[in-house]
């Protein structure tokens, strides 16, 4: 998430040409944009990190309904 933050920034300080950005190179945000792509799609699941993150929300879910169930 913090990569999709600093695309947004970049963008945002080069397209209103900010400071030292305003000399920056699309490029490098285009690149930031391919190194976001590549690890959303091909690095977190070869890690497992994206079934990781089902699998806790999934268990979070599960503890809310016995918790409910068991208040009664």
């Amino acid at each position: 998430m913090p990569i999709i933050i600093a695309i947004v920034l970049l963008s945002i300080l080069r397209y209103f040409e900010v400071g030292p950005f305003a000399e920056f190179s699309w490029w490098w945000i285009g690149g930031l944009f391919l190194l976001a792509f590549i690890w959303f799609e091909f690095i977190e699941r070869m890690l497992g990190l994206d079934k990781r993150k089902a699998h806790e929300q999934l268990e979070k879910a599960r503890k809310e309904r016995v918790g409910k169930a068991f208040k009664k």
